[in-house]
Formats: structure tokens, C-alpha cells, sequence
């Protein structure tokens, strides 16, 4: 699971943005944004009776969108099957060794550095392939968005470290495609086991067949488990 309070998150300075923006909009390439999810929310609860419940008792879903940067796929990486608050100690933590996370300042620190910052070896091996490829120019974030979802999802997977649910919520969340649905996330399953009142939660594969009845607004409907799932939690604490 990876969620993060807060509003909308614009990655990239004003050109920059506008710049990607525009040839996003060239390609045809489909970015959600919060007027686009509000809609799609919507057309969803057509489909499912269930997430209308949850716009109605809830509201909409956050954007919860994140920066399309090489810093977001080193914090997504710490996020990979440990708890937000114990990634994100670790990510900010970085953040204060470094100041600015680049594929320059991370190949500089050494392994006792990263373990200080609460890497454990295994990410830190992965987040140094990771700034390595960007450094080396085998990965280019700027043409992954240019890139259809099957595409771009298959170019981060080249890279160690980088498997089906860091690229999808790097999709999700980043670039903002509208039809995504993480796979592996174990709290969609929890979310969605609760939503339909059912005796065992889908497992990962059963759970992407689902999902499959709400396209073209899997991102929407993975908002909407989520939104769904803390909202219940902080009910009950």
C-alpha cells in the first residue's frame, strides 16, 4: 500500500511541467487530475454500487498525487512491503544527509552512509542500480512519459529493484495515468475484501481480473479503495 495525505503535488518546475504537459497532450497521452477523477468517481459508481457508498459517506478521493522525479521512485523503493512511516523516516532522513535526492549525490554515499539513513542493503543496492541507470542514460524519465503504460511500466522494470508495484504506482501517482491498478497491493485486496463483505480478501491476480470491469478508471477505483480503507481505519482508531 502507498498513500500520502495532502493536495495536489506539482512535479517540476512551471516549464518543465508545461513542457511534458503539452506533449502529453500531442500523443494523446491521458493525465488524471482532480476534475478528471471527480468524473470518473462518478462513471464508477454506475458500475459499482459499492463506490458510490463511498463518495457518499466519504467524498471524493485525494489525487494524491506525487513528483514524476528520480526522488519519488527512491521513496516508492522504501515504501516496497514496510510501513509509510517507516519509509518515509527513512526517505527524510535522506533528504537531510543530502539535501537534494539525485543520481549524483546517492552514488557519492557510501554503504555506511545508507545504512545510517536506514536503508537496508537490499534497497540500497536498488536505489544505487537506480541512480546508475539515470546516470548512465539507461533510463530516461523524461521519454518514459512518452511512453504508453505497457511501455513505460516495462522500461522501469529494467532496472533491479523495480518490479510490478513500483512501477505501477510510479504510473499511478507520478505520471498520473488514469488506467492503472497496482498490482500486489496488499491493501486494495483488505479494502475491497471489507467493501463486498467477503470471507477472504482476492489474492493479486485474482484481484487484477476484478479490476478489469473498471477500466478505463482503474487509477480512479484504486483512489476510491484506498480513500475507503483509511477512512475506516481512522474511524476506528
Amino acid at each position: 500500500m502507498i498513500v500520502h495525505s495532502g493536495q495536489l503535488i506539482v512535479w517540476g518546475v512551471g516549464f518543465q511541467f508545461s513542457a511534458v504537459r503539452c506533449t502529453l497532450i500531442r500523443m494523446g497521452i491521458a493525465q488524471l487530475n482532480e476534475q478528471a477523477l471527480a468524473s470518473a468517481c462518478r462513471e464508477l459508481a454506475e458500475i459499482e454500487p459499492e463506490f458510490g457508498w463511498i463518495l457518499e459517506r466519504f467524498g471524493t478521493p485525494p489525487l494524491w498525487a506525487r513528483e514524476a522525479t528520480f526522488a519519488t521512485l527512491v521513496h516508492i523503493i522504501l515504501e516496497q512491503q514496510v510501513s509509510l512511516a517507516s519509509a518515509l523516516a527513512a526517505f527524510n532522513k535522506l533528504k537531510e544527509r543530502i539535501n537534494e535526492v539525485t543520481p549524483e549525490y546517492l552514488l557519492r554515499m557510501t554503504d555506511e552512509e545508507l545504512r545510517s539513513c536506514y536503508f537496508s542493503r537490499q534497497k540500497a543496492g536498488y536505489v544505487r542500480e537506480l541512480a546508475k541507470s539515470i546516470d548512465e542514460g539507461t533510463l530516461d524519465l523524461e521519454t518514459v512519459h512518452e511512453l504508453s503504460d505497457a511501455d513505460a511500466k516495462n522500461e522501469l522494470k529494467k532496472v533491479k529493484g523495480i518490479g510490478d508495484w513500483t512501477a505501477d504506482i510510479f504510473l499511478l501517482m507520478a505520471m498520473r495515468r488514469p488506467d492503472v491498478m497496482p498490482k500486489g497491493d496488499l491493501a486494495l485486496h483488505v479494502a475491497y475484501r471489507k467493501l463486498k463483505n467477503l470471507e477472504l480478501a482476492p489474492n493479486s491476480e485474482e484481484f487484477q481480473v476484478i479490476a478489469e470491469r473498471w477500466k478505463p478508471h482503474r487509477a480512479s477505483a484504486a483512489r476510491l479503495l484506498w480513500h475507503f480503507y483509511l477512512s475506516e481505519r481512522k474511524a476506528t482508531q
